[in-house]
């Protein structure tokens, strides 16, 4: 008579703490490059600074958008930060296939890291960078006369929403890298995306004096919310944090899975 053996079930808690654990190792690897790398993060602070003195200051003037009891500078910069974070990870994933190219994805691809881990890792690798303009746009945003919090529980949140959206960008842009296969058809897919995404937000004027047809895209544009979060946080406007946030990390979350699946379309 034969005595069936209870094999032991397996627990979930392993691949989570494989996950993070490769996770926390290539986020430290991209964190390295990072550092090695400073003038990408000088060159991507110029351009809203630009924005906010020439655009900012031009538009103020006219006084042609309205923008509630905010100014037109204080109700711009928040939305140049959230340019910024997506300027700099909407070609994220032209990293990607250059490391197919060298590779590097290969090899890592071979070992039990999971896909979500590499994504994972290079989501806050992009957070990180889209956080760089902060460090000059807000002192260059006082200096103009807006009146930014320094709430630091508000900074703080406002600094995660930033991380969110740009992990998600960065995750669209791996995701289009996966089925674009090329660097030349990625930077020209991006290309045609990011001003269509920048300009169907209210990043630079109000949702309200939009066409109908471009309020219904911005109502489901990922950068809207993160508009809408850090003016509510940075500047006082009114704003549904809950909701916001809600968005952004859902769209995170969809874009690691989607960016997941689609890279092993890289090293086929």
């Amino acid at each position: 008579m034969s005595v069936a053996v209870a094999r032991p079930r397996a627990s979930w808690a392993e691949p989570v703490r494989l996950l993070a654990a490769r996770t926390g190792t290539l986020g430290i690897v991209e964190m390295q490059k990072l550092r090695s790398d400073y003038t990408e993060l000088f060159t991507r602070m110029v351009q809203p600074v630009l924005w906010l003195l020439v655009f900012g200051q031009i538009f103020s003037r006219i006084r042609a958008i309205p923008t509630g009891d905010l100014s037109y500078l204080a109700y711009l910069t928040p939305g140049i930060l959230a340019q910024s974070a997506l300027f700099v990870s909407i070609f994220y994933g032209i990293q990607i296939i250059w490391e197919r190219d060298a590779g590097i994805l290969t090899k890592v691809m071979v070992t039990p890291t999971p896909r979500a881990a590499i994504v994972m890792a290079k989501a806050f690798a992009a957070g990180l960078r889209g956080l760089a303009p902060v460090v000059v746009l807000v002192p260059v945003a006082l200096l103009l006369g807006v009146g930014i919090t320094l709430n630091p529980l508000k900074l703080i949140a406002a600094a995660i929403a930033l991380m969110l959206s740009a992990g998600f960008f960065s995750c669209l842009s791996m995701a289009i890298g996966g089925v674009a296969q090329t660097r030349d058809r990625l930077m020209g897919i991006g290309q045609l995306m990011t001003m269509p995404l920048f300009f169907a937000s209210n990043a630079l004027y109000p949702i309200e004096i939009m066409p109908t047809w471009l309020q219904v895209i911005s109502q489901v544009n990922p950068l809207t919310y993160l508009v809408n979060a850090l003016r509510g946080l940075l500047v006082g406007a009114p704003a549904n944090l809950w909701t916001d946030f809600a968005v952004l990390v859902g769209a995170a979350v969809l874009g690691i899975i989607g960016a997941a699946s689609l890279m092993g379309k890289l090293v086929r």
